[in-house]
């Protein structure tokens, strides 16, 4: 069984080698130079430059590194699941099936599962960890692609950014919902509905923010004690782990993984985001 990832999951390099995932790289566009997200460029180069005034910019998976990766599994003879990023935030997910599907023509016995995970950054990632555990321990394809969508489907994302007009430039947000930051300390808090970002509250002040954040965790969380958790953040530690321990004094949540936002996603949501992932309903019994 073959396991294939994009870098929109912002997990670290190391964890696709010693999970053997494949990865399949989104590109960043700076300084009039193209990078492979993870493999080619640090995100903290990405966040220096906007903070220099720079405006990277970025584009999906290459098709034919796709059509590559699809030929040489078919050829293989193995089964393989790709959960992608979310098909409303890049057209990373539809033309890896377009691709899926030419490569099917001439390799008709290719199976291959492609799912969009309506996910990202570590809400795709802690989707990813997940299936990587079910691929260990020796699972039937269908009950990995079963896990993932549970996940896909109960997976929250609540983050709050320091500037909105990072997500508008970038096409990820309506310019008529990007005016509320900046103004007065103003912090909105953002969640995600159908793979789409959405403004969900506006809240003063970085603490309060976090503490909103919370707030909503608590309301939508379900089994926070026991189910592994992520923050990822936008070169911003500090603001990270003080969520952690907010997290672990109010829940006593047992697993917190933490890392940094990846280039990609970087490019557009910019320094000072910090966003939460958890689930809205476990596969544990009430």
């Amino acid at each position: 069984m073959k396991l294939f990832a994009d870098s929109a999951c912002d997990l670290p390099l190391d964890f696709f080698d010693s999970c053997q995932i494949t990865l399949i790289p989104l590109h960043v566009h700076l300084n009039g130079e193209d990078f492979e997200d993870m493999k080619g460029i640090n995100p903290k180069k990405v966040y220096e430059a906007i903070r220099q005034g720079g405006m990277p910019k970025t584009s999906q998976a290459s098709p034919l590194l796709l059509e590559k990766l699809f030929t040489e599994l078919a050829e293989s003879g193995e089964p393989g699941i790709y959960p992608a990023f979310s098909s409303a935030l890049s057209g990373t997910y539809q033309t890896a099936v377009m691709v899926r599907d030419q490569v099917k023509e001439t390799h008709p016995t290719l199976d291959l599962t492609i799912i969009d995970t309506k996910a990202a950054s570590l809400g795709y990632g802690l989707i990813v960890m997940s299936a990587a555990e079910c691929l260990q321990k020796g699972w039937l394809k269908k009950d990995i692609v079963a896990d993932i969508q549970f996940h896909c489907q109960h997976m929250e994302h609540i983050f709050t950014v320091e500037d909105l007009g990072h997500l508008a430039k970038g096409g990820r947000l309506s310019n008529s919902a990007a005016w509320i930051g900046g103004l007065l300390n103003i912090k909105p808090i953002l969640h995600v509905e159908e793979g789409r970002l959405v403004p969900l509250e506006k809240v003063r002040g970085r603490k309060k923010a976090l503490n909103r954040m919370l707030d909503i965790m608590e309301e939508r969380g379900k089994h926070l004690n026991v189910q592994r958790v992520a923050i990822s953040h936008g070169d911003d530690s500090e603001s990270a782990e003080l969520l952690k321990k907010m997290i672990a004094e109010r829940f006593h949540s047992q697993e917190i993984y933490t890392h940094i936002i990846g280039s990609t996603i970087a490019s557009h949501a910019g320094p000072g985001t910090v966003a939460l992932f958890f689930l809205n309903e476990t596969q544990l019994s009430d």
